[in-house]
C-alpha cells in the first residue's frame, strides 16, 4: 500500500503549473525547430522564429511563454493500493496546488477562470477551479499529467456525431480551415473518435498529453510494420492537414501541425462520435509519477536543446511607425502582409472593456479615455514581477471583437486595431467601409512581446484586471498588416497561394 502525503501532492500540482508556464516540452521545440527549416513562406518562417525565440527566453527568464496561461487540466491515473493522508478531497488538493503556482510571487501567472460563467462572470483571481479527470487503475503509484490550456486553442474545440458511413479525414479537412488561425499554429490536433460524445472530446483532449512523435510513426510505416487504423489516420491526417497551406499564424506556408494525435473507443452500431481539439503553440504539459516518497522532481531542459534560431527585428525591410502622429492617411496606405514596427503609446482593451464601452456610448456616457486617432491591442497581459513594467503581453484573438469593430471606428475615433489570427467578414467590412487596417503580431510570442513594451499604465477599468484598458509605450513592436484598408486579409489570401503552391488538396474556386 502506497500511502499519497497531502503536501506532496499539493506541491508536486504547483510545481508542475509553475514549470509549464515557462517550458516548452523539448520534443515539441524540436519539432517547430525542423518546421522553420522546411518553411518556405517568409511570414510564416518569420512567425516561427519568434515561437521559438519566444520559448527560449521564457526558459531563461522563468516567465510564461503566453499570456494565457491557461485553464488548469489535470488527468490522474490513482493506483487501487493508494491510499491518501489528507483530510481534503482530491479536487480541493489540486486547487490548492494550483493556488500556489498562479499566485507564486517569483513567476506570477495569469488568473483567467471566472466563477458563474452564465451570469456574473467573476474572476476567481487564483484560477481555480482546475479540470480535474480521474482513473482507477491497478497498481501503487499515482501517475499525473498536468496541462495549461489556452482560451484561444480551447475555444476551437470541434465535436460532431457522424454518419457511419460518413468519412473522418473528409470531416477533419472540412472543420479544420473553419477554424480559423485562432488556435495559433503551429500546434497539434488531437482527434477522438467513438464511445459517446463526451467521451469523444474527453479522448482528443487526453491525446494531446503525448510526446510529438509523428516520425517514430513514419519509421514504423516505412518498415512495412502493421499499422493500426489509428495510426494509418495519424499519417494521413498529417500530410492532408498541412497541405492545406494554413501555415504558422494561419499566414500560409507548409506547417500548420507538427503532429496530429488520434485515439478510438469503442462506440454504438449507429452512431460515429469524432471531436477535434488543436494545442496551440504554447503547447504546455508534464507527466509525472508519485510513489509516496516525496514531491515529484521535474528537471528543465537545457538551453542548449532549443535550436539556434534568434528573431531580431528587421529594421531593414520593416516599416518603421509612429503610433503618437499616426493618421488615417498613414493607415490606409499599409498593403497586406506589410511588415511594420510600432513606436510610441497605444491601447489596450479586449472583450470586457468593448462590452463596457458599447454600453456607456448606448447611455451617452463620456469614455474615459480618448481612442481618437489611436490603435487599440486586443490584449490581457501577466502581472509584472520585479524590474518588469508588464508581464508577458501576447495578442487574443481578434474575431472575439468583430462585433464592436464597426462601433470603435466609426463612434469612438479609433483608427487601427492589433490582436491575432484573420478578422472575419462583419469586421473586415467595417474595415474597408472606414479605410482602416488590422494589425497582426504572433499567437505563442507574449514574452518576446513584452520586451518592446517599455512602459505600461492602467488608464481605465481597472476593476476589470487584465482585461482593464492599459496604455502601453512600445518601441519596435513587430506586427504584420492582416487587413488592409481596401478589405484586402492575409488570412484569406495566403493559406488559398500555399495550397496552390503544395498541389496535394485542390482549392476552392480553382
Amino acid at each position: 500500500m502506497t500511502t499519497i502525503r497531502e503536501e506532496d501532492f499539493i506541491q508536486s500540482i504547483a510545481d508542475a503549473f509553475q514549470f509549464i508556464s515557462c517550458y516548452h516540452p523539448l520534443d515539441f521545440v524540436q519539432a517547430l525547430g525542423e518546421a522553420w527549416a522546411r518553411e518556405e513562406n517568409p511570414a510564416a518562417k518569420d512567425a516561427i522564429a519568434q515561437i521559438l525565440t519566444n520559448s527560449r527566453m521564457s526558459a531563461e527568464g522563468r516567465r510564461p511563454i503566453c499570456q494565457d496561461t491557461g485553464i488548469a487540466v489535470v488527468f490522474l491515473k490513482v493506483g487501487m493500493n493508494v491510499q491518501w493522508q489528507t483530510q481534503r478531497s482530491v479536487q480541493e488538493m489540486v486547487d490548492e496546488g494550483v493556488r500556489r503556482a498562479y499566485n507564486d510571487p517569483d513567476n506570477k501567472l495569469r488568473a483567467s477562470v471566472l466563477l458563474d460563467p452564465a451570469g456574473k462572470r467573476q474572476n476567481s483571481r487564483d484560477n481555480t477551479p482546475a479540470i480535474v479527470h480521474y482513473e482507477i487503475v491497478p497498481g501503487n503509484h499515482l501517475e499525473v499529467i498536468c496541462a495549461a490550456k489556452g482560451g484561444g486553442s480551447e475555444n476551437k474545440t470541434k465535436v460532431a456525431m457522424l454518419n457511419p458511413s460518413d468519412d473522418i479525414v473528409d470531416w477533419v479537412l472540412k472543420t479544420v480551415p473553419a477554424m480559423g488561425a485562432g488556435w495559433c499554429p503551429p500546434g497539434i490536433l488531437g482527434v477522438g473518435i467513438g464511445g459517446t460524445p463526451e467521451k469523444a472530446v474527453l479522448l482528443a483532449k487526453e491525446s494531446l498529453m503525448a510526446p510529438v512523435d509523428i516520425h517514430l510513426l513514419r519509421e514504423k510505416a516505412a518498415s512495412g510494420a502493421t499499422l493500426s487504423r489509428a495510426e494509418e489516420l495519424r499519417l494521413e491526417l498529417m500530410e492532408k492537414v498541412n497541405a492545406l497551406g494554413i501555415g504558422a499564424q494561419g499566414l500560409g506556408g507548409l506547417t500548420a501541425v507538427v503532429d496530429v494525435k488520434v485515439l478510438d473507443y469503442p462506440t454504438h452500431a449507429a452512431s460515429k462520435p469524432v471531436a477535434m481539439i488543436p494545442n496551440c503553440a504554447a503547447t504546455r504539459h508534464v507527466h509525472f509519477h508519485l510513489d509516496g516518497t516525496g514531491p515529484a522532481v521535474l528537471t528543465p531542459p537545457k538551453l542548449e536543446d532549443w535550436p539556434q534560431i534568434t528573431w531580431k527585428p528587421d529594421t531593414q525591410s520593416a516599416t518603421r511607425v509612429n503610433l503618437d502622429t499616426l493618421t488615417k492617411e498613414e493607415v490606409a496606405a499599409w498593403k497586406p502582409g506589410q511588415s511594420l514596427l510600432l513606436n510610441g503609446r497605444m491601447l489596450t482593451g479586449r472583450d470586457a472593456a468593448h462590452k463596457r464601452i458599447q454600453d456607456m456610448l448606448a447611455r451617452g456616457e463620456t469614455l474615459p479615455v480618448d481612442f481618437t486617432n489611436r490603435a487599440i491591442y486586443y490584449v490581457g497581459p501577466v502581472d509584472p514581477v520585479r524590474d518588469e513594467v508588464v508581464g508577458p503581453a501576447g495578442p487574443t484573438t481578434a474575431t472575439r471583437m468583430d462585433k464592436f469593430t464597426r462601433m470603435m471606428l466609426e463612434k469612438t475615433g479609433l483608427i487601427t486595431m492589433i490582436g491575432k489570427s484573420e478578422r472575419g467578414p462583419a469586421a473586415i467590412e467595417a474595415i474597408r467601409d472606414n479605410r482602416s487596417a488590422y494589425l497582426m503580431a504572433v499567437g505563442g510570442a507574449a514574452y518576446l512581446v513584452s520586451k518592446a513594451i517599455k512602459a505600461a499604465k492602467v488608464v481605465a477599468f481597472a476593476d476589470l484586471g487584465m482585461e482593464a484598458i492599459y496604455e502601453f509605450t512600445v518601441e519596435d513592436m513587430p506586427v504584420t498588416v492582416a487587413v488592409d484598408s481596401a478589405g484586402v486579409s492575409v488570412h484569406q489570401t495566403g493559406p488559398k497561394e500555399w495550397q496552390a503552391k503544395i498541389g496535394k488538396i485542390p482549392v476552392a474556386g480553382r
